[in-house]
């Protein structure tokens, strides 16, 4: 046998064994760690093969080559072995000291920190290995994750079908196996979207529960870091390391709970595959014993467009030339926008720029429209006495990438592409509210949708556990 051939042989049963640890959770994975049957070196070149197997799908902008050596560094500190070996990558707007850190934009593209994100550290202090940063929708001022500078991120299921939200590139990394577990971020849905799309798990906290810094962000009001996994137990760890939290979570049964179903603006115009999904779900939430509260929230359309763009386009207006002031001051405003290479992005900056949006209309929004959403939002789980709400992530699983730059098709016909993504996982955005999506099982043929839950305001603890009793029915019915 040459040497070709045997190579040929390694490598195929190298990608097999590589694919068995896509399925596992962490804590499945340390205990092999701990017993000497894996180590944290095996993940990092089986995560590095499905990076090459994958690379077409353009989720990585970069690799840390120096991922091994801190693999065998791991500090002695409260949190060490929560996380002790396992492979993450990163959003490439979330600073990792001694890697370039573009947010997805040429201007910033050689721009390296040298401070990592707080975040980063505690993910780090609990033993967790760096391995990548990944592809973005530039900026993070996007839906669907096709860069131009980058290359457009394929979906996990799909090369030429969008990722989704705006971390595309962390979703599809978690989904193919080029890490056990991701960061992305949120502004409107972008930890949650992107995971929907391709079958993985999303998390976005209640907004101020991650540390903020050290983040190419463009809403400080919106904006927070949010897990991504394969399992809602694996985004609990994530979220105990990120928050700091050291208490231990009592298991949730679903029979007895409380869940809200608001079909008025959540259920509308859903894709076909969509509607049948959550419908499937809601009868298997209601025959395991959960009273499903059919309410509507008042005013929900209203108050949530009153909030968002406002907000986001007024901050960003102010962040952006902070942050480069601060961490990269040989780049302007004015540069950095020249050089924005996707369409959408520049037009949006291009109303950042001209400041569309007043110091009057900011304060409106932030003081007298945010409250009134928070209060009707709080009002609806109190008044109903719910654990959660629950509706699908998005109306519609992912599509091409060629012809969803501005529309989609929805149902016949062709809708906006941001604003129709984005509807379900904006309100908690807007919020501040706790909100995971979890992914639905779905036959080889079709595309991955989500499901979603919101809890009340920090309540993520307890969101989580809900979302984890969930997804065991999901795959208790499946697994049939």
């Amino acid at each position: 046998m040459t040497t070709k051939s045997l190579w040929i042989i390694w490598v195929i049963g190298f990608m097999s064994f590589a694919n068995t640890s896509t399925s596992q959770t962490i804590i499945e994975l340390q205990q092999q760690i701990k017993s000497g049957q894996l180590s944290s070196e095996t993940l990092i070149q089986q995560g590095r093969a499905a990076m090459k197997e994958h690379r077409s799908l353009n989720a990585i902008i970069s690799v840390n080559n120096l991922a091994g050596e801190q693999s065998s560094a791991i500090p002695d500190t409260d949190n060490r072995g929560l996380l002790a070996g396992i492979t993450i990558v990163v959003k490439d707007n979330i600073h990792v000291a001694g890697l370039a850190n573009s947010a997805g934009t040429p201007a910033l593209k050689h721009f390296v920190p040298s401070k990592s994100a707080g975040v980063i550290e505690r993910l780090q202090n609990a033993g967790a290995v760096i391995v990548a940063k990944t592809n973005l929708h530039e900026l993070a001022y996007g839906i669907t994750s096709n860069n131009p500078a980058f290359g457009p991120v394929g979906n996990a299921y799909r090369a030429d079908y969008i990722a989704g939200g705006s971390s595309g590139g962390t979703a599809v990394a978690v989904a193919t196996g080029m890490a056990v577990a991701g960061l992305g971020t949120d502004t409107g849905g972008s930890s949650r979207i992107p995971a929907a799309l391709n079958g993985i798990v999303g998390f976005r906290p209640s907004t101020g529960r991650y540390p903020a810094d050290g983040i190419t962000s463009i809403s400080k009001t919106r904006d927070t870091v949010g897990p991504m996994a394969r399992s809602v137990s694996d985004a609990a760890l994530l979220d105990r390391v990120l928050s700091k939290t050291t208490a231990t979570d009592a298991p949730v049964e679903l029979k007895g709970l409380r869940i809200g179903v608001p079909r008025q603006y959540f259920y509308e115009n859903l894709e076909p595959l969509v509607a049948a999904k959550m419908e499937t779900l809601l009868g298997h939430l209601e025959a395991a014993g959960v009273h499903l509260v059919n309410s509507d929230i008042e005013q929900i359309a209203e108050l949530n467009q009153r909030v968002g763009f406002p907000i986001v386009l007024f901050e960003t207006g102010e962040q952006i030339p902070e942050y480069l002031q601060r961490f990269v001051p040989d780049v302007s405003i004015e540069e950095l926008v020249e050089q924005i290479a996707s369409p959408d992005v520049r037009d949006v900056m291009g109303m950042v720029m001209a400041k569309q949006i007043s110091a009057e209309d900011y304060r409106q929004a932030l003081e007298f429209d945010r409250p009134k959403l928070q209060a009707a939002l709080a009002k609806h789980f109190q008044q109903y006495r719910l654990d959660a709400i629950i509706f699908p992530t998005t109306p519609l699983s992912a599509r091409p990438i060629s012809d969803s730059l501005e529309t989609v098709e929805l149902n016949g016909e062709r809708q906006p592409t941001f604003a129709t993504y984005i509807r379900n996982t904006d309100p908690a955005s807007n919020a501040g509210l706790p909100a995971l999506s979890i992914p639905l099982p779905i036959e080889k043929s079709q595309m991955p949708v989500g499901v979603e839950i919101n809890g009340a305001v920090n309540t993520d603890r307890r969101l989580l556990q809900i979302g984890r009793a969930i997804e065991a029915l999901i795959h208790q019915h499946h697994n049939k």
